[in-house]
């Protein structure tokens, strides 16, 4: 099993950058099929990137395509979200998700989840 704790998040003005962090604690992290969320108030949780336990190409919701990108470091058991140019729409709670299975990951429905970490966008 995994357990997941996201840092990172803030306030940020339109235009700038963030990046989160996800660190795994647990057994088998080069194992897992990783994954971003976010949630904006009032709307479902969204997909916004994915990577594969081999570290093949990356997923990415087309909203964030060449804006955001995701990357792990095996040797931190840490998941990385790095966020550019930042919108008013990308205010969000993010969730990092980890699951065995990619069709879980595509499909929204991950085994583990973090407890979520607001980004707030001010325009």
């Amino acid at each position: 099993q995994l357990q997941l704790v996201e840092t990172g998040g803030g306030p940020v003005q339109a235009g700038g950058s963030l990046t989160l962090s996800c660190t795994a604690s647990g057994s088998g992290f080069t194992d897992y099929n990783l994954a971003w969320f976010r949630q904006a108030p009032g709307k479902e949780r969204e997909f916004v990137a994915a990577i594969d336990w081999a570290d093949t190409t990356p997923k990415y919701v087309h909203s964030v395509t060449g804006r955001f990108f995701i990357a792990k470091d095996n040797a931190r058991n840490t998941l990385y979200l790095r966020m550019n140019t930042l919108e008013f729409e990308d205010t969000a709670v993010y969730y990092c998700a980890a699951d065995l299975n990619w069709g879980r990951i595509l499909g929204g429905k991950p085994n583990y989840w973090g407890q979520g970490t607001q980004v707030t966008v001010s325009s």
